[in-house]
């Protein structure tokens, strides 16, 4: 019935176009009406808002480049297994997250940590559209600067976090 890549854009895209629906029927009926339902119209305009704001941001995160290995995210944990390397690191240990685009298109995400060697996750990478949720309880992370690094054209690399030193308490 859909064609295959209209049903692919829309599950792209189906938590912004959920969030703008709700934005459309908590504006007619907030504005439409008074009382109990008026509060219900801005509650639901708010939350689509919130739906809207976050799903474009994962749409556009997402990446339409496949590339080997599976990336799993479980209880602070990222974890890459892929064809050669692997690894595994948690939220905490992470020390800084780079993004780097080579001239020949390749892409991927470098996790340092405290733990030893980087741990690296190509772009396209089963399930590396989770690192956008899976990062950002980081201090001071900017969400947006990893979608505006994947959303670049040219070779680059871009450091998106970087943990600050503990100050001493004195």
């Amino acid at each position: 019935m859909i064609r295959p890549e209209v049903a692919r854009m829309l599950t792209r895209w189906r938590e912004a176009l959920i969030g703008a629906l709700a934005m459309a029927t908590g504006s007619v009926l907030w504005f439409s009406s008074s009382g109990l339902i008026a509060l219900f119209g801005a509650v639901a305009f708010a939350v689509g808002a919130v739906l809207l704001l976050s799903g474009v941001r994962h749409a556009l995160f997402h990446s339409a480049i496949t590339a080997p290995g599976v990336v799993e995210v479980d209880e602070g944990r990222i974890t890459y297994m892929g064809p050669i390397l692997g690894g595994m690191v948690a939220l905490d240990d992470i020390t800084e997250i780079t993004f780097r685009r080579t001239a020949q298109g390749e892409a991927f995400w470098r996790l340092s940590h405290i733990a030893g060697r980087p741990m690296v996750i190509p772009e396209g990478a089963a399930g590396a559209d989770l690192l956008l949720d899976a990062l950002a309880p980081l201090p001071g992370l900017d969400t947006g600067a990893m979608v505006r690094a994947v959303r670049g054209q040219g070779p680059a690399t871009i450091t998106v976090w970087r943990r600050r030193p503990l100050r001493a308490l004195t």
